[in-house]
Order: structure tokens, then C-alpha cells, then sequence
């Protein structure tokens, strides 16, 4: 039984939503440590009516921990979570650093939960863009097979952290007041406006966040012969991610057919009605846990492929939730 847990990244905007997410879904522990950087040490945070002080995240603190959890950059999970593991513990890790390592599963529960049992003290959960996506591809790949993915990203600024909305904020601020301010986070001024650059140049002109979401399809999925051309676009929005989708299947599959598998998949809500504006969009999104797929419709450009939009909270599917739905699997195959 996983009963001694540790968050890693206790009081970063992801952090403070995994403890919710602890509470709210009512993961049994009996000891919850919280770690954090010299900055954040002595900190108080309330966890269900109980305050929790963060500590400092080094060596012995992983002391008879089972199970931690981390946000953190990737060159401090690169640093941690060998002590972790070297302790005892399973790291459930958010940040990029360990997710194309071969002896690393990268899970999606809703998607191949077998592969938490591959793990050899790391399991990496996915990029917040690759998650939505292949929470909703998957379904037509088990039913049709997906050869092919056409998706354009519209990536909300909390994805770069506190910073990426407090400059969104600062952005459109100055550009009502007639001032454009200089960038610090993003590449150019985010207020009014899309950035299509999320990461640096990667391949042949592809960014590394979009090459994030080839690689981490591939490797969720368990298909290489999978084909993503992706475009990642920041917009001024402060939650939620949205993707326009075009996939391509090795049999036709009907936008009926489609639908009720969507409607049928875990973690996924439609909201399909264009005649009465029912479609996904990402305030209405925000503060939810499963992904939102509406706009589902024929390609009219070719057979045996689908369009489709997909909304889903950054911070929580993305991230956070994603993190503790890992953490209940491995608690589930320890009783």
C-alpha cells in the first residue's frame, strides 16, 4: 500500500492543484510531506482543514515515502528524483525531462494504464497538448487505427508558468493604455495577440513543443508509424488549451460512429451543437477534469478522416489531475 506521499512543487499553480485534487478525490494516504525549494521552506498550506508545512526538497526527505509527485522544471527533476527513487519511492514526474526515456512508461490512464506496471521507479505523465489529444484520438484508434494527425494548438499562458498570465495581464494592460511592453516570458507581446512559436526551433522548422506531441503520441499510443504534423500557437487566454484536429484512419469512420465513441470514452465530454452554439471553449472548460470535443465533422478534403475541436483545462488534465489519477493507479496495484 502506497501510504507516505510527497509533493515535489508543493506551491507552484500546479502543485496547489494536485492537493485539491488529493482531496477531492479522496486519495488515501497517511502521511503528506510537501518540498519545495530554500525559497518556499516554513511555508504553511492548508490541506483539508490541516496545515502542512512545505520542507526542503533534498536527500532525507524521501525517507520512507512511497509515492511522490513532482512539478518542477526539468533540470530539478533530473536532480531529485534519482534520491527519490534511490529511497524507495515511485516518482510520478510532470516535467519533460524523463518522458522519452526508454525505461520510462508515460501514461495516460485513460489511454494505456498497463504501463504503469513497466516502471522502474519514474513514470512520466505527458505534455499538457499531447494529453487532450490522445484522450480523444484514442478511441478511434481502437476503433479505426489513426495514421495520421493534423493539429493546430491554441496553448492558454498558464502553460509557461505563474509568469506566462501575470505578463498576459501586463500585456493587455499597457497595450489599452497605448504602451506595448517589452516581452520577458514569451517571444513578443502576448496582449492581443498569437505567437506561433511555443519552444525553440527543434526539426527542420518544428518547435520542440510541437515535436513533443509527435514523439509522446508515438510512445503513449504504442504506434511509430503514427504521423503528427503539428503547429503549437500561444494565445491570450489564461486556461485551457484548444486544438483543431483533423485525423486520418485506416477505414472510414462516420461522424455518428465518432461521436458515440467519444461519448463513450472515459474522460471525454461532447458538446456538439452548432445550431445553438454548443461547443467546447475554454472558459467554460476551465476548473474541469476531462477533455471537451465538439465541432466533430466530415473532412470534406479527403476519405477516412475526421475534424474535430478539443478543449481541456492545461493545468488540470494537463497536469495536476493527470499526476494523481497516475498515483491512484499504482495505489490501486499495491493492495
Amino acid at each position: 500500500m502506497y501510504e507516505n506521499i510527497a509533493l515535489v512543487g508543493a506551491t507552484g499553480a500546479v502543485g496547489r492543484i494536485v492537493l485539491e485534487q488529493l482531496v477531492q478525490r479522496k486519495f488515501q494516504y497517511r502521511q503528506l510531506k510537501l518540498l519545495a525549494s530554500k525559497r518556499s521552506v516554513g511555508m504553511k498550506v492548508d490541506v483539508a482543514g490541516q496545515t502542512v508545512p512545505v520542507e526542503l526538497l533534498e536527500p532525507s526527505a524521501f525517507e520512507g515515502i512511497d509515492v511522490v509527485i513532482a512539478s518542477t522544471p526539468d533540470d530539478v527533476s533530473k536532480e531529485f528524483a534519482p534520491w527519490a527513487v534511490g529511497a524507495g519511492a515511485v516518482v510520478v514526474d510532470e516535467s519533460g525531462y524523463w518522458r522519452m526515456d526508454p525505461k520510462v512508461p508515460l501514461v495516460i490512464p485513460e489511454v494505456n494504464p498497463e504501463a504503469v506496471n513497466l516502471h522502474e521507479g519514474i513514470i512520466a505523465s505527458p505534455n499538457c497538448s499531447t494529453t487532450q489529444m490522445v484522450v480523444a484520438l484514442a478511441p478511434l484508434h481502437r476503433f479505426a487505427k489513426v495514421k495520421r494527425v493534423v493539429v493546430s494548438t491554441y496553448q492558454a499562458t498558464s502553460g509557461a508558468g505563474t509568469a506566462g498570465n501575470e505578463e498576459l495581464f501586463a500585456s493587455v494592460r499597457g497595450e489599452l493604455d497605448g504602451k506595448t511592453l517589452a516581452p520577458a516570458t514569451f517571444q513578443h507581446p502576448i496582449g492581443f495577440n498569437l505567437i506561433p512559436q511555443i519552444g525553440s526551433d527543434k526539426f527542420e522548422g518544428y518547435t520542440s513543443e510541437e515535436m513533443k506531441m509527435v514523439y509522446e503520441t508515438r510512445k503513449i499510443m504504442g504506434d511509430d508509424s503514427i504521423q503528427v504534423c503539428p503547429t503549437c500557437v500561444r494565445v491570450p487566454v489564461t486556461i485551457g488549451h484548444s486544438e483543431s484536429i483533423l485525423v486520418e484512419t485506416e477505414r472510414p469512420v462516420s461522424v455518428a460512429e465518432s461521436r458515440k465513441l467519444f461519448e463513450e470514452a472515459e474522460g471525454v465530454t461532447v458538446l456538439d451543437n452548432l445550431d445553438e452554439g454548443l461547443y467546447p471553449m475554454p472558459r467554460d472548460c476551465e476548473g474541469k477534469d476531462d477533455v471537451f470535443v465538439g465541432r466533430i465533422r466530415r473532412d470534406i478534403s479527403g476519405p477516412n478522416s475526421l475534424a474535430f475541436w478539443c478543449v481541456s483545462d492545461n493545468l488540470r488534465k494537463g497536469a495536476a489531475t493527470n499526476a494523481v489519477q497516475i498515483a491512484e493507479l499504482l495505489q490501486e496495484k499495491s493492495r
